[in-house]
């Protein structure tokens, strides 16, 4: 009997993202030689996500749009800063000549924790970076198929991620 998607399980897929439809831009591709592999349930992916996968077996293919609002949600302008260009500094480790509009950025707030944005604006007073997804804003379209599934190890289960043979960790 074959195994169905659902939580405490490590599913692996591959899939071609398109934004809005099928003839939408090709924002990420995982293929039979880089695969997504990641722990079913764990909420490190999205609902709508896995709400569509879930039930699937090995060998399954699937095809679902999630909307704007089931994937990454609207542009919040309050993940829009605008950083003076010495706590930019301070915050990262970030090259000077890499600080160009249009480049992606990890900046490290006051508590240690890790932000990702994209530098969208440079004046002489500040750096003004957008903290959104970068597929805010985004309907997403997936197609693809299930290549397998497996029962979670207990270290996985503890862990709360998939691991790889080699031991190293995966979130998905």
């Amino acid at each position: 009997m074959k195994l169905i998607i659902e939580e405490d399980k490590v599913v692996t897929i591959v899939y071609e993202l398109r934004e809005t439809n099928g003839d939408g831009e090709l924002l990420e591709r995982m293929d039979s030689r880089y695969p997504f592999t990641a722990l079913f349930g764990t909420g490190k992916l999205l609902a709508s996500f896995e709400e569509n996968l879930a039930g699937l077996k090995e060998d399954d293919s699937f095809d679902f749009i999630l909307s704007i609002d089931q994937a990454y949600g609207r542009s919040n302008a309050l993940n829009i800063l605008k950083i003076n260009p010495e706590d930019f500094k301070r915050a990262s480790d970030v090259p000077d000549d890499y600080i160009k509009i249009g480049n992606l950025v990890n900046l490290m707030d006051d508590e240690g924790l890790n932000h990702n944005g994209k530098i969208i604006d440079i004046t002489s007073e500040f750096i003004q970076v957008d903290f959104n997804h970068a597929m805010v804003d985004k309907a997403l379209h997936f197609k693809g198929a299930v290549l397998s599934i497996r029962i979670a190890t207990i270290e996985e289960l503890i862990k709360g991620h998939y691991i790889k043979e080699n031991g190293i960790r995966n979130d998905g």
